[in-house]
């Protein structure tokens, strides 16, 4: 990791192998306008964005389906003003939401989402284009296919993939090198250390973390469901409903006595955790408000021990959370495989 960066001491980082660089620590920017709760007023986040950029906080991540589409506008908002020379902005595309939701991912659809969000975003150039989720009715290398010419076409710079499994990485990765993975890593989400993380190492690709702070969890417990607005999609996700929830209070009672012992708080003590897994992984906590942005950064400052790093693993051993990550028909890496090459007829 580098020292440096945009300001406020957020180191730099290179993430994967052709070159993108990017701090240390990113912002997802999904609840300042869907899905949790009511979207925010715009003139705050727009302020909360140029913050997080001054502060060094330049890796800023969205998706078309964020809104849907309302995010990529305003993110191209608090871009103007020499903002956006100072960015890595990432985006994504493959969950239409219009009508019934549909994952696709062939070339014409690849296209125009790229297409449409350079237009929101008012910009000339994505600097990492993620296929959100993977179309398992389109070989992986028809779509990689379609994203190698737009970065030729000099409209995206690198590509990245999110949910998608070891198989289906190889592949893309073998039609044009994948600069990120994005995926869920915490405390409670460590599936992907079985065969996604080694094959990512492998193969010289980033890791984004997204949902590093279990979705909020890790930062207040279960009093953070009582703070949910209407509309806020966690109140149906597995692991916040009463069957689990009690079960999986231990585990952030047991982080928040860590932390406490540490003197920082249980979201930089967990967020710090994910910082710790080396320096190819970037954590992308989302947050609407300015002070969380600042506790986040401070996260960075948080040094663990190999003893530490061993009693956190002990807590978040793979008996120590119930409950899915997502409700049922949500697709993740474990459905992303693609028919081969040669059954595909354009």
């Amino acid at each position: 990791m580098a020292a440096g960066g945009g300001g406020g001491g957020v180191p730099r980082m290179k993430l994967g192998s052709q070159g993108l660089e990017v701090s240390a620590q990113g912002l997802g920017c999904i609840g300042m306008s869907a899905f949790y709760g009511a979207p925010k007023p715009e003139d705050d986040m727009i302020n909360l964005i140029r913050h997080a950029v001054h502060s060094g906080v330049t890796f800023l991540d969205t998706s078309d389906m964020y809104g849907p589409k309302t995010n990529e506008i305003l993110l191209g908002k608090a871009l103007k003003g020499g903002i956006r020379e100072k960015v890595e902005l990432a985006t994504k595309f493959g969950i239409k939401m219009e009508g019934v939701r549909e994952i696709r991912g062939d070339p014409a659809y690849v296209r125009a989402c790229c297409e449409a969000s350079l237009h929101r975003l008012d910009i000339d150039c994505i600097d990492l284009y993620y296929q959100h989720r993977i179309d398992i009715r389109v070989p992986i290398e028809i779509t990689m296919g379609e994203l190698k010419k737009l970065v030729e076409e000099g409209k995206i710079k690198y590509v990245g993939l999110s949910e998608a499994s070891a198989s289906t990485i190889r592949r893309a990765h073998a039609v044009h090198p994948i600069t990120a993975i994005q995926l869920e890593w915490s405390l409670w989400s460590r599936d992907v250390e079985q065969q996604i993380i080694p094959t990512c190492r492998e193969l010289g690709i980033g890791i984004v973390a997204y949902s590093p702070l279990g979705r909020g969890f890790f930062s207040s417990g279960p009093k953070m469901l009582e703070k949910l607005e209407d509309g806020d999609f966690r109140k149906y996700m597995p692991r916040f409903q009463p069957e689990n929830l009690k079960h999986n209070t231990i585990l952030y009672e047991r982080v928040n006595a860590l932390a406490s012992k540490k003197g920082c708080t249980p979201s930089q003590l967990s967020l710090a955790w994910v910082h710790h897994q080396g320096n190819d992984v970037v954590p992308i906590p989302g947050t609407t408000k300015i002070e969380n942005l600042e506790q986040n950064i401070g996260a960075l400052s948080v040094k663990l021990t190999p003893e530490e790093m061993a009693e956190l693993e002990s807590i978040a051993s793979a008996d120590s959370v119930k409950g899915a990550r997502y409700g049922a028909g949500v697709s993740t890496y474990e459905d992303s495989e693609t028919p081969p090459l040669s059954s595909w007829k354009a």
